[in-house]
């Protein structure tokens, strides 16, 4: 079975570029408008990635994060940062609430597959 990666992105012409090269990749793909809707999609789809965009109009990258994180059926879901101009205190901030990666638009979408595929293959925190 494919892994399945959820993207994030506001951006419609990003996000079907980037779903066509994961696609062409062997992964699984679904994706979400806005933050909102991206929690609702990762309840629904249980993605094993999420990529995830910073800058959207209802509620931040960051934000969806720290809610992924709250949500014990979620919080281990690695999330890969695609998104542009964003200040460094957002992006530690991202990385300081769980982020695996931070990748910049406009990206390399070997880039991104490799990102992918490092979180894949890093184990899960295992709980003491």
């Amino acid at each position: 079975m494919p892994n399945k990666i959820l993207i994030v992105d506001d951006e419609p012409g990003i996000t079907a570029a980037l779903m066509v090269r994961l696609q062409a990749h062997g992964f699984e793909v679904c994706h979400a408008i806005n933050g909102i809707a991206g929690l609702e999609a990762a309840r629904a789809e249980q993605p094993d990635v999420i990529i995830l965009d910073i800058r959207m109009p209802d509620i931040d990258g960051t934000e969806v994060n720290r809610r992924l994180k709250e949500d014990p059926k979620l919080a281990d879901i690695p999330v890969i940062y695609l998104s542009a101009n964003v200040p460094p205190d957002v992006k530690e901030r991202g990385f300081d609430l769980g982020g695996s990666f931070f990748l910049s638009k406009p990206y390399e979408a070997e880039d991104v597959i490799r990102a992918i595929r490092l979180v894949l293959a890093t184990p899960a925190p295992s709980e003491c």
